[in-house]
């Protein structure tokens, strides 16, 4: 009879977990049949580059991987007071590279002086700190071949990601977003945000939405992060798809101290919810695939549907005793483990970290995403200031001194 109560009084926790299951795992097995486009279709292409306040080493080291596959040209595009990376960018000899210094009113304003001022048929949006794996340039091209694609995402991974415990939560976690989430949108054609870090677009597709760009207001306030996400859903919104290309593959800096992981995410998600509730409420979301409409429902509603879960199990239905508390972690743990199984069949010797990464996973969707949520239209960059060099914990002594890509790096780059 104790048995029976307790499955019926588990029940409501059961039904929510298969759903929640059920649309992983919908995204997963379509992510599974995600192909890169394949072919000879070649253009000219414009590198854009907002830098602001970039470390100057990190900054030409990328500069030599971008110019190493060929675009027709690199715009970087500066602060007037970014003396040193003015100075060290003076001394670089090679006419693809056009720097135009600009005093920067936000990465928005920056992106749109570079974009205005390409002149091939495709652009590529990079960060200052983002270096390119061989072949990402002539691989982001090929789904151009489409005239209805509007842009193209890339396969992004954590640079030297074994300089810190929280780059490699970093990467666990961007490997389960370009493994079993992004391949799913990017197949029906509508990836819900191109991240900026690596991403390339249709000069005619941008052009006509930067004023909507560079001039986005949420609840009466200039927005000033967020540029990939709004740009995407202008592209959506204009008629074209948004895809992904696997096999353009592109590293980023990410921050090695958890103070700037958490500034970090509390960033990223309140241009989520300026971005997704902006859709919802333009009714942009209801124009694209199914897919993309549950991941984006997904996202916004992470803090209710876990809290609900978590609350329910710990203030309705856990005993409080050893053997509950150890069914609780259990529960966490394996569950986390199944989603990662993209990541730790890559690197099956971080299942050590699970812990940490179920406990950060938690952090995330609780705390950090509520706190984000009422704070959403709270305006800044977080982890890069007019004071300081590089962004926090993500400038080159955040590597040891070791900023030149290494050859031997490149047999992990591979696995992530």
């Amino acid at each position: 009879m104790t048995a029976e109560t307790s499955w019926r009084e588990l029940m409501p926790l059961g039904i929510a977990g298969a759903f929640v299951w059920g649309l992983w795992l919908y995204r997963a097995v379509l992510s599974r049949f995600a192909k890169p486009v394949v072919n000879n279709y070649r253009t000219t292409v414009s590198v854009v580059v907002p830098a602001y306040r970039e470390d100057a080493s990190i900054l030409l080291d990328c500069l030599d991987t971008w110019l190493a596959q060929d675009p027709t040209e690199v715009i970087i595009v500066p602060d007037v007071e970014d003396t040193e990376v003015l100075r060290r960018l003076a001394q670089v000899q090679d006419s693809r590279v056009r720097v135009l210094a600009f005093e920067h009113r936000g990465k928005r304003s920056a992106l749109g002086v570079g974009i205005r001022a390409a002149t091939s048929e495709l652009v590529v949006l990079v960060d200052s700190d983002t270096r390119w794996e061989p072949g990402l340039l002539a691989a982001v091209q090929m789904p151009f071949v489409d005239p209805t694609v509007g842009g193209v995402g890339t396969q992004q991974n954590v640079y030297q990601r074994r300089t810190s415990v929280w780059r490699r939560i970093a990467d666990w976690l961007v490997n389960l977003r370009y493994y079993d989430y992004v391949p799913a949108m990017g197949r029906a054609g509508a990836v819900a945000c191109l991240s900026g870090r690596t991403a390339a677009y249709r000069r005619a597709a941008i052009e006509p939405v930067l004023e909507n760009l560079e001039n986005e207001f949420f609840l009466g306030r200039r927005c000033v992060a967020g540029d990939d996400g709004r740009l995407t859903w202008l592209v959506l919104a204009s008629g074209y798809k948004t895809v992904h290309q696997s096999s353009a593959r592109a590293m980023s800096m990410f921050p090695s101290s958890f103070r700037a992981f958490v500034k970090q995410r509390v960033r990223w998600s309140r241009n989520s919810y300026r971005c997704y509730l902006t859709a919802l409420y333009k009714g942009w979301l209801w124009r694209v695939p199914l897919v993309t409409k549950i991941t984006v429902l997904q996202i916004l509603l992470t803090p209710v549907t876990m809290g609900m879960a978590l609350g329910y199990l710990v203030f309705s239905r856990l005993e409080l005793t050893g053997r509950g508390v150890v069914l609780v972690l259990i529960w966490l743990l394996v569950g986390r483990g199944i989603r990662g199984y993209s990541h730790l069949r890559r690197h099956p010797q971080e299942v050590l970290l699970l812990p940490l990464l179920a406990l950060v996973v938690i952090m995330i969707s609780l705390p950090i995403k509520l706190f984000a949520f009422v704070t959403m239209n709270k305006q800044g960059w977080l982890t890069r200031t007019s004071n300081s060099i590089g962004g926090e914990g993500q400038d080159s002594s955040s590597l040891g001194g070791a900023t030149r890509v290494a050859a031997a790096s490149w047999p992990e780059v591979q696995q992530s």
